[in-house]
C-alpha cells in the first residue's frame, strides 16, 4: 500500500534508448488515472543509465537503492546503448537494483488484447502470468574466466538455487494461482540437471502442500516452450527459475503481439520495499528517438504498479483505456503492423480515459 493514500511517490528511471519515450507516454496516464480517483502523483526522476556511465563511470550512484526507497514504487524504462558494454549497464543498473532491494519475484503477465494481431494463430483469450525467481540462478553473478586469449578460453557460469529463494517465488505463485484458476505449472529441467532443478521440484511440492486448492503440474522447459505456442490457453500461472522465466516470458510475449505488449514487475512480497515496474522490451537503439516505440508495455507496467499500491480503480482505468485504444488499428504502432507514433498512442489512451470519466 502507498505510504500516503492521497499521494503516490513515484521514482522514475527513464534509462536508455526508447526508455525515456515510453516512460514519458506512461506518466501522464498514471497521473490522470490517480487524479480521477482523487489521488495525486509526485514524480522524482533519476538520470541513471548509459549517459551517466559515460560521464561518471557508473550507471547509477552507490546509494541508488537508498534513494529509490524514499518512493512508493519505481517506473523503469530500459537500459542499454551500443557504445557501452551491455553487461556494464545491465549489471550496473537494473540487475544491481533488483539485488540490492532483494526484489525476489518478477511477475510477467501475458494478455492477448482484442484487435491486436499476433504471429501465432488462435491466441484469443490468452491470459497467463509467469512468476520468475528474480535473484538467483545464472543471474547471481558467480563464476569466472580463465586462459583468456590463449585459444583455450574458459568461461564458468555458476547457477545458484537456494531453498529460501525457491520458497519465496513458490509462495507468490501458489497464492496467485489460488486467486485465478487454481492451476500452477512449475517449469524445470530436472531430467538433465542433477542438483538445482531437482531441488526446485522438491521444494515447490512441499510448498504446494500448504495450498491444497491449487493443482500443481511439473513441465520440462523444452516441453513448455512447445506447449506455450501450441496450447497457450491451457496455461494460467507458470513458476520458473530466473533464466527459464526470462526466456519463456519473451516467447510468451509473442502471444500478445510482441515485446511492446509485455509488462513486468519486480517485487518483494510482504515487505516495505518499492517494486520496480518495467516493460520487458529492451532499449531498442535502432528506433530510439524516432517516436515510433510502442508505449503499451510500459503503460501496463504502470497499471501493475497502481494495483500493487492499492489503487485498483486507477489501474483498471489504465488497462481499460489501453484495451479500448488497441481495438482501433489506427492506434497500432509499427511493431503491431500499424503506423501510429508513440505520442499518438499516448494521446489516444489519455483521451479514452478522460471520456470514460
Amino acid at each position: 500500500m502507498a505510504r500516503d493514500s492521497e499521494v503516490v511517490r513515484l521514482a522514475v528511471i527513464p534509462g536508455d534508448g526508447i526508455g525515456p519515450e515510453v516512460v514519458a507516454a506512461t506518466v501522464p496516464a498514471l497521473r490522470s488515472a490517480l487524479e480521477a480517483e482523487g489521488h495525486r502523483l509526485d514524480v522524482t526522476s533519476y538520470d541513471w543509465g548509459g549517459e551517466r556511465y559515460l560521464r561518471q563511470g557508473a550507471a547509477m550512484p552507490a546509494d541508488a537503492a537508498d534513494l529509490v526507497k524514499r518512493a512508493d514504487a519505481v517506473l523503469f524504462g530500459a537500459v542499454g546503448r551500443p557504445d557501452v558494454p551491455e553487461h556494464e549497464l545491465v549489471w550496473g543498473l537494473i540487475i544491481g537494483l533488483r539485488q540490492q532491494l532483494d526484489l525476489a519475484v518478477n511477475l510477467r503477465p501475458v494478455r492477448a488484447f482484442p484487435g491486436v494481431p499476433t504471429k501465432v494463430r488462435d491466441t484469443d483469450g490468452v491470459d497467463l502470468v509467469i512468476v520468475r525467481e528474480n535473484t538467483e540462478g545464472e543471474y547471481v553473478g558467480a563464476g569466472g574466466a580463465a586462459h583468456a586469449g590463449s585459444g583455450h578460453d574458459l568461461g564458468i557460469e555458476v547457477a545458484v538455487h537456494s531453498r529460501r529463494a525457491i520458497e519465496r517465488a513458490a509462495h507468490q505463485a501458489f497464492a496467485l494461482a489460488g486467486r485465478r484458476s487454481g492451476h500452477l505449472s512449475l517449469v524445470t529441467k530436472s531430467n538433465a540437471m542433477r542438483y538445482g532443478y531437482p531441488l526446485w521440484d522438491r521444494v515447490v511440492r512441499e510448498v504446494g502442500e500448504l495450498y491444497p486448492a491449487v493443482r500443481l503440474e511439473t513441465v520440462l522447459v523444452d516441453a513448455m516452450a512447445a506447449r506455450m505456442i501450441q496450447a497457450p490457453r491451457s496455461l494460467d500461472v507458470l513458476l520458473a527459475s530466473n533464466l527459464f522465466g526470462d526466456i519463456l516470458s519473451d516467447l510468451a510475449a509473442v502471444l500478445a503481439g510482441g515485446m511492446g505488449m509485455a509488462p513486468s514487475a519486480n517485487v518483494l512480497p510482504g515487505a516495505d520495499v518499492p517494486g520496480i515496474y518495467e516493460p520487458v522490451h529492451g532499449s531498442a537503439p535502432d528506433i530510439a528517438g524516432k517516436g515510433v516505440a510502442n508505449p503499451v508495455a510500459c503503460m501496463l507496467s504502470g497499471a501493475m504498479l497502481l494495483d500493487d499500491l492499492g489503487h485498483v480503480g486507477a489501474a483498471r482505468r489504465v488497462r481499460d483505456a489501453v484495451a479500448a485504444t488497441l481495438r482501433d488499428a489506427r492506434h497500432h504502432t509499427a511493431d503491431l503492423g500499424g503506423s501510429a507514433t508513440t505520442a499518438e498512442v499516448a494521446s489516444a489512451v489519455l483521451h479514452t480515459m478522460e471520456s470514460q470519466g
